[in-house]
């Protein structure tokens, strides 16, 4: 794949400022895209290459100021659009379902779910820009194989990962005739400051470390850089075919079932 296949392009990537967020901001900047994220805070970006917009995705009137701002940062207005929205924000959720209460249930689903919602409503107009003019866009959302596959301790966590795989489904069938692809990517446990601070709270770090290593066929966490390329690779050209698609990032996870080591 070229380096510089993003050239050209102009990207959006919500909850941008750490793990996978981060790495897919910095991958489609290195590879040519100017980019934009939306995040609760700034990405800590020496090369200063990103440009920083601040908003909640669960503000309406935040998300839209926002997107309106990273549009005039890109120079969409005047460019003919953005060409990828990237709906990376998210929290996690532990428990079953006895676990967390109404309030936890909808703060979760607020930020996982609805704000996609919020974040694609708002872009909408520059991603249908961009497919008029160059003849495509591109959503990728990051789900999780929590869509797809039981988890212990994980049911609210679950169940709105579940609501973004059928939501992306139903995103790629509404503009498809719009020349917008929607995908989504499917992350098994990735190495990021949340799952690091999951550790940290563990009566034992170095053992559940090894438990979650153990889950996953390959015997390792995901790299926040293994999903950022596989959204790479679902925003970029190589992929002009692909659309409600669910792209696993799980180690083997899903589908392999090996016996233990």
């Amino acid at each position: 794949m070229a380096i510089d296949d993003f050239r050209g392009r102009t990207a959006l990537v919500t909850g941008g400022a750490s793990g996978i967020g981060l790495a897919t901001a910095r991958l489609l900047a290195s590879r040519g895209a100017r980019v934009a994220v939306l995040d609760r805070v700034k990405p800590d970006d020496q090369e200063q290459e990103l440009l920083p917009v601040v908003a909640d995705v669960t503000d309406d009137a935040a998300v839209r100021a926002a997107v309106a701002e990273a549009a005039s940062l890109l120079g969409t207005a005047m460019a003919g659009g953005l060409d990828i929205l990237v709906n990376n924000a998210g929290i996690g959720a532990i428990g079953t379902v006895e676990d967390n209460d109404d309030a936890e249930w909808h703060r979760v689903y607020d930020v996982n779910v609805v704000g996609i919602v919020r974040t694609t409503r708002a872009a909408l107009p520059l991603l249908r820009q961009a497919a008029a003019r160059k003849g495509s866009a591109a959503i990728v959302n990051t789900c999780s194989i929590a869509a797809t596959a039981g988890l212990p301790q994980r049911a609210l966590y679950s169940a709105t990962k579940g609501a973004v795989y059928a939501l992306t489904l139903a995103m790629a069938a509404d503009y498809v005739a719009e020349n917008i692809r929607v995908n989504c990517v499917n992350p098994g446990t990735a190495d990021t400051p949340w799952v690091g601070r999951l550790l940290d709270a563990a009566p034992d770090p170095v053992a559940e470390r090894t438990a979650l290593n153990a889950r996953q066929p390959m015997g390792r966490l995901v790299t926040a850089g293994e999903v950022a390329a596989a959204i790479a690779y679902l925003a970029g050209p190589d992929a002009g075919a692909t659309t409600g698609t669910a792209l696993a990032v799980d180690g083997g996870m899903g589908g392999l079932r090996v016996r233990p080591r």
